[in-house]
């Protein structure tokens, strides 16, 4: 099976998951339901749920037993958006080709979106997958999620984006190291958890575990530079959001600090040493490689 055909079936079987394990509008309190069931089913790649089933397969387990903990995964994913587009934040208007939340609702009921799918993803994540056999693993990989969205983490990165934006040249020395601890916790984090989450429930040992949150953290660098990039070059068709925005905020980015040939160059390294680290982990044919390549290329 190609990547592509992979990602249709693995992307199918997240929102299968999602729909039944959300509830529907019908059900108290209405309005916020339906509007987490907007912020959620507006199209999204389903990134850190795949990564999360790719992961564990490649840990020598079945990924169809931890979807409903890899779709926690894209539940805290969806409020991290929700949050980060909202005025005092990023202030932005379009989300995968959609009005944001607090456009198409309002700021109010945005907010406790974002409250709300956070808390219920982590509620995935802690009680599934069901069984006192798993309790172990469970409670390992909610303390890695955790982890890796606290103020250490992603909340952490976006906090240091927000005093970042409009700085770029006023901090010249330090921007580089600043940039990159940025797009590593903001971004990176999470897509590492991701990882480690399938890792931890198919049993993977220290020095497994070792190799699979490298490859998660190289992977979340990758994605977040390949992002600058799109920003950058992609129409909004493409991008599902406004393009442009992060320059003309002043927003740190690779492709402001370093140019678009030096960052295109730069994923390209990142590329290999991607494919390389997934080849380590289960050989030159798995799915992590084509997976990490499939990041690095993509368009939108």
């Amino acid at each position: 099976m190609n990547i592509d055909d992979l990602l249709i079936e693995e992307h199918a079987a997240v929102d299968a998951a999602l729909r039944r394990l959300l509830p529907t509008a019908e059900v108290w309190p209405e309005r916020l339901h339906r509007a987490m069931a907007y912020a959620v089913f507006a199209g999204g790649k389903r990134v850190r749920p795949i990564l999360a089933r790719l992961a564990h397969g490649a840990g020598g387990g079945r990924p169809d037993a931890i979807t409903e903990a890899a779709c926690g995964l894209e539940l805290i994913h969806t409020y991290s958006l929700v949050h980060d587009d909202l005025p005092a934040l990023d202030n932005d208007v379009l989300r995968r080709g959609r009005p944001t939340v607090h456009v198409e609702f309002d700021e109010a009921t945005a907010i406790l979106v974002g409250d709300a799918l956070l808390t219920e993803g982590l509620l995935l994540v802690s009680r599934h997958p069901e069984g006192e056999a798993w309790a172990e693993r469970r409670a390992k990989a909610t303390a890695a999620v955790a982890e890796a969205i606290s103020a250490r983490g992603m909340v952490g990165g976006q906090m240091e984006d927000l005093e970042a934006t409009g700085q770029v040249e006023a901090e010249p020395v330090d921007s580089g190291t600043r940039l990159e601890r940025i797009h590593r916790h903001k971004t990176g984090c999470l897509l590492r958890a991701s990882v480690e989450l399938g890792a931890i429930l198919a049993g993977a040992d220290r020095a497994a575990r070792r190799a699979f949150s490298a490859f998660g953290e190289s992977l979340g660098l990758a994605f977040q530079v390949a992002d600058d990039i799109l920003d950058a070059t992609a129409t909004v068709a493409e991008l599902g959001k406004s393009p442009g925005k992060d320059a003309a905020t002043g927003k740190l980015t690779f492709v402001t600090l370093y140019g678009l040939d030096s960052t295109r160059q730069r994923l390209d390294v990142l590329e290999e040493e991607l494919v390389e680290r997934a080849r380590a982990i289960e050989g030159a044919d798995g799915t992590l490689a084509a997976f990490a390549r499939y990041i690095c290329q993509r368009t939108s």
